[in-house]
């Protein structure tokens, strides 16, 4: 999301713990266990060397790449 400083500003929704912890109806969790389901992560920046789209390959500076590439 271009409007947001941060990575950390990211809503991430949680899923339904059931989607983690049983198959078919099946409970493969023990009883009691708590899971967390997350839709997603948002991958630290420094651990980014590119990224990859339909329109080509975005490298730092990536603001200055994201805004070409958002025009």
């Amino acid at each position: 999301d271009p409007s947001l400083a941060s990575g950390d500003q990211i809503p991430i929704e949680q899923r339904s713990p059931g989607e983690v912890t049983t198959i078919g109806g099946l409970s493969l969790a023990p009883t009691g266990v708590k899971a967390a389901n997350p839709a997603f992560d948002v991958t630290p920046h420094k651990y980014i060397t590119a990224i990859i789209t339909e329109k080509g390959i975005l490298r730092a500076p990536y603001a200055r790449s994201l805004k070409k590439l958002l025009r």
